[in-house]
C-alpha cells in the first residue's frame, strides 16, 4: 500500500501499533527483528541500536552492499553491536512490541524521517535503505556515533548507503 498523501495520518495506528502497510516487507523484517535484539540484549525498550541490528540481521540486497562498499562483515558487525548494546543488569524476559509504548522517542523521530524519506523519494513503502539512512542522518545518532569512534564519519556512512541504494535501483 502506497504512503499516505495525508500529513495528518502517522506511523502509528490509532491504537499505538505500528502501520505495518508503510513499511516494505523487507523494512518489516528488519524490524521485528530489532524488537528480538532489543530483547536479547535485555532493554525494556526499543531503541536506534536496535534498529541497525535489525537491519544487519536481515540485509536486503541494498545493505549488504552498503556492508560491501563499507569494507564491513556485516554478521561481525551485528556480533560487536549485541555485545556493545547488552545489559548485563537488565531483567530481560520483556515482551516488547512494534508499539509506540516499546519505543524509544529517538526510534519514533528516526522511524517518521524514514517515512518522509520514502514520500521525498516517491517510494510507496518505506525501505530498508530509508531506514539505514535515517539511521545515520538523525542528530545525535548513537550508531553514527559509533563509527566515528573508529573513524568513520556519519557523512561517510550516508554517502555509501545513498550510493549503494542508487546501485540497487539500477536496471539488472
Amino acid at each position: 500500500m502506497a504512503l499516505p498523501d495525508d500529513p495528518g495520518l502517522d506511523i502509528f495506528q490509532p491504537d499505538g501499533h505500528l502501520r505495518g502497510d508503510m513499511f516494505a516487507e523487507g523494512t518489516l523484517a528488519a524490524l521485528h527483528e530489532s524488537v528480538r535484539a532489543a530483547g536479547e540484549t535485555r532493554w525494556d525498550s526499543l531503541r536506534s541500536p536496535h534498529l541497525f541490528m535489525g537491519l544487519l540481521a536481515v540485509p536486503d540486497p541494498a545493505v549488504r552492499n552498503w556492508g560491501d562498499r563499507l569494507g564491513a562483515d556485516l554478521p561481525r558487525l551485528l556480533d560487536q553491536f549485541r555485545e556493545l548494546f547488552h545489559q548485563d543488569d537488565g531483567e530481560g524476559g520483556y515482551r516488547l512490541r512494534l508499539h509506540r509504548e516499546f519505543l524509544s522517542d529517538n526510534v519514533i523521530r528516526i522511524l517518521r524521517e524514514a517515512c518522509q524519506r520514502a514520500v521525498d523519494h516517491q517510494r510507496g513503502e518505506v525501505s530498508p535503505m530509508d531506514l539505514l539512512i535515517s539511521l545515520f542522518t538523525t542528530p545525535q545518532s548513537i550508531v553514527a556515533e559509533c563509527f566515528e569512534r573508529i573513524g568513520v564519519t556519519a557523512a561517510k556512512l550516508t554517502e555509501l548507503a545513498v550510493i549503494a541504494e542508487q546501485h540497487a535501483s539500477l536496471p539488472r
